[in-house]
């Protein structure tokens, strides 16, 4: 069974504890289960930038306001895991060899952050690489990977594919803070290059579009591989 680890933004499954995802995003991952073995990385979004907002505003230093982040990150995967019911491995893996063993129940795996430093982005990028994935998909707020901020500059253009040394030259001036909010950050972008496991980003407020890119390979985003254009379905 091929494997595939996604990594979900927390602004797109719990943007706020009233605005949430939990429901459907939890019925799209029961469907791709039926197929493939399932791990997810789920981030802290709107809840855990308040936490670490009030935090900072206290004096905290950085290294805390990260703990703060995962804290509330393994809190979101808590209620994922609760809405998945069985079809979830029932505990949250703080580490990537208790995911790796929580995977040999063939449930889906589900864990927030793991490090002080590391974003959702890069625990799955590090968790794809552990367990040798078939393919990493970020869920992300924009639909894939721009020249610059597509929020901020209209004139920022989409990457239709682009190599793991690309990726890395891209987003290699980023600046990492506890509650940053880049699409890819600069510790992810060294694993993938590393790992070489295909990864595609894409806009995933909708997560139908998940299941087209699995299961039909049609999705707009960016994909980032050596010698590819598109990914096949898996």
């Amino acid at each position: 069974m091929k494997t595939i680890v996604l990594s979900l933004g927390g602004s797109i499954l719990v943007p706020s504890l009233e605005t949430n995802a939990l429901a459907s995003y939890a019925a799209t991952l029961v469907r791709l289960a039926e197929r493939f073995q399932v791990y997810v990385v789920v981030g802290g979004g709107g809840e855990a930038r308040r936490y670490i907002g009030c935090a900072r505003a206290l004096g905290v230093d950085e290294a805390t306001l990260d703990e703060v982040g995962i804290l509330v990150t393994r809190l979101n995967a808590r209620l994922l895991v609760a809405a998945l019911g069985r079809a979830a491995y029932p505990r949250v893996p703080e580490n990537y060899t208790d995911a790796r063993v929580a995977g040999l129940s063939g449930r889906i795996v589900v864990m927030g952050g793991v490090t002080p430093g590391q974003t959702t982005d890069a625990v799955a990028a590090v968790l794809a690489e552990e367990i040798g994935a078939d393919l990493l998909i970020n869920a992300t707020s924009v639909p894939g990977i721009f020249t610059s901020d597509p929020k901020r500059d209209p004139t920022a253009r989409r990457y239709e594919t682009m190599t793991p040394g690309e990726l890395l030259e891209l987003v290699g001036r980023e600046r990492m803070n506890a509650g940053s909010n880049t699409v890819i950050d600069l510790v992810a972008a060294k694993v993938v290059e590393r790992s070489r496991c295909p990864m595609i980003v894409l806009e995933g407020r909708d997560p139908s579009r998940i299941e087209d890119a699995v299961f039909s390979g049609r999705f707009i985003g960016t994909i980032v591989a050596d010698g590819i254009d598109r990914p096949l379905p898996l």
